[in-house]
């Protein structure tokens, strides 16, 4: 792996490129004149304060009050957090590939990646370290860790770990890589005409890793394809337009971006032979699927070329650049609106009208303005992009709230690893009716303690019924749904096993396959994936959603 320099707009998480602009001479006076009122306000304040002000972090806390009544993207990036921004940004760093975490005050590995430094020196999820080149981490955040872990490649790191289930620590020598987060973290086959590929991120070439996902699966077969952006928060721009492109034809137009400096305005055009304008596509999506997966969906659904299920999207037609600044800093800040084929901007909150006390709202779906398809079919701008088949998304109970919150998944995972060597491919693991019971013996002892609505309701009419003088009056009845609520409640662990259960599973497969474990795991009880399938299984159905009515 190598390091590239990216030149290009974010669309999202990220964001490169140059702005420059032209005001008059009244505008440059009144910036002039506020500039001086704050310098001269912070002396004074630094010079009369009761007590001392660090400049620094004044200065800072400043900054960001006065980029946060712009929109959340408009951020400051100080020097310290450049080398974080460029993370994040290309999606390489130096170090060891591993997701750590934080469990009981303890620094935790989560996920190490498949064939990284940490998986090769055979770090587990599960495993505590206890120090990294002879500095105790125990106590310290999962950013100072972090910190630790990452360095040039090719440079050592000492790492003092303890696995589940051991006494004894031991100690591993790692060789610190290029480490590439993958766009993409998973591609596979569904059945044997369904092919499915994850689409995480749009950092550097991800147009590249889509496009080779898609050829390796028309290789094992794949007739029809799942493409998977379900909570993607974007990234740059000109790879969700190197993506778009692999399903729609060259010289198509993709994504046009409009800002206050005109030259700057750009439609960005297919500039590729696609790799297939046949195969059916379904598209998922979620309601934190964000900007540029949001380009990607909305282009396939404006050409009519796939079929979008699962939730509304989130609702980010807006573009960031970077703009240096003294000291090593940079200013990332919003510069234009996108808009997708069919004209429309998905952008669903209108930043530049506040109410009064400073609060932004959703733009209502009576004022969102209709649009056409290619094949005349009505979409809507102002509130992300509508799905074409609506999914209902599972509303998980409290006790699994509770069980996922206090880490009794990630626990018992790791117990079960600990005790039992191999499990079947992800696919076709599931827990036994004895293996489930043993899961509920080892919460026997364990903290679930849980409020359920209908107990907080409760709480709310009683606290009610004393101010207004009635609560004897209803006090018995009160009492006895409280009863009959904590008899339900006791038998939580049996009422939503399906759902514990299928949450267990995907846990416990990840521990022996990773990350891609964790995802073949959820295939048989996921409702966008079953939705998507049955779209795709239906070639009538599949074409009736991409005509007009």
């Amino acid at each position: 792996m190598h390091k590239k320099t990216i030149t290009g707009l974010f669309i999202g998480v990220f964001a490169l490129g140059l702005f420059s602009f032209k005001t008059d001479s009244e505008r440059y006076f009144e910036i002039a004149k506020n500039l001086d009122v704050f310098a001269t306000l912070f002396k004074e304040v630094n010079t009369y304060y009761v007590d001392d002000v660090p400049p620094a972090q004044m200065m800072r806390t400043g900054i960001d009050a006065m980029l946060k009544s712009l929109d959340p993207y408009t951020n400051y990036i100080p020097e310290d957090d450049i080398e974080d921004f460029r993370t994040m940004t290309t999606g390489q760093y130096g170090g060891i590939g591993a997701v750590i975490g934080s469990r009981d005050g303890k620094v935790v590995v989560q996920m190490p990646y498949e064939n990284s430094p940490a998986h090769k020196a055979g770090l587990a999820i599960g495993d505590e370290i206890l120090k990294v080149n002879g500095v105790d981490v125990r106590g310290k955040s999962t950013e100072e860790v972090s910190k630790l872990l990452k360095g040039q490649a090719n440079t050592s790191v000492k790492l003092e770990i303890r696995s589940y289930g051991q006494n004894k620590s031991k100690t591993l020598d790692l060789l610190r890589e290029n480490i590439m987060v993958e766009n993409v973290p998973y591609y596979g086959m569904l059945d044997g005409e369904i092919g499915y590929l994850q689409l995480s991120g749009f950092t550097v070439d991800a147009g590249k890793e889509v496009k080779m996902a898609v050829q390796k699966l028309k290789e094992k077969g794949a007739q029809k394809i799942v493409l998977d952006l379900r909570d993607n928060p974007g990234g740059l721009l000109h790879e969700a337009v190197n993506i778009s492109n692999i399903f729609v034809e060259k010289g198509k137009d993709i994504v046009s971006t409009k800002g206050k400096v005109e030259e700057w305005n750009k439609t960005y055009k297919a500039l590729d032979e696609p790799l297939d304008l046949e195969m059916p596509l379904v598209v998922l999506t979620s309601s934190r699927s964000a900007s540029a997966s949001e380009i990607v969906a909305g282009v396939m659904q404006d050409y009519d070329r796939a079929v979008l299920v699962g939730e509304r999207t989130f609702g980010k037609g807006l573009v960031q650049v970077t703009r240096p600044l003294s000291y090593n800093s940079q200013l990332k800040v919003t510069t234009a609106k996108y808009y997708i084929p069919s004209g429309r901007c998905i952008q669903a909150i209108d930043y530049a009208h506040r109410n009064e006390d400073g609060s932004v709202a959703m733009i209502p779906d009576s004022l969102r303005a209709a649009f056409k398809t290619a094949a005349g079919r009505v979409v809507y701008d102002g509130g992300g992009v509508s799905p074409d088949v609506e999914v209902e998304q599972p509303n998980f109970s409290e006790i699994i709230r509770t069980i996922a919150a206090k880490g009794y998944f990630f626990d018992y995972a790791n117990k079960y690893k600990l005790e039992h060597p191999s499990i079947p491919a992800a696919t076709e693991f599931k827990l036994t009716d004895a293996e489930y019971k043993k899961f509920v013996a080892y919460l026997d002892d364990k903290d679930l303690s849980y409020t359920t609505a209908i107990e907080s309701e409760l709480e709310d009419l009683a606290s009610k019924a004393k101010e207004g003088k009635h609560y004897d009056d209803i006090q018995a009845e009160l009492a006895a749904i409280r009863k009959k609520v904590s008899h339900n409640k006791a038998n939580d662990l049996m009422r939503f096993r399906a759902e514990i259960q299928e949450m267990l599973e995907s846990e416990i497969a990840s521990r022996y396959y990773l990350q891609k474990g964790y995802i073949e795991s959820s295939f048989d009880d996921d409702p966008d994936i079953l939705a998507a399938v049955q779209v795709l299984k239906d070639p009538v159905k599949y074409k009736s959603y991409l005509k007009a009515n």
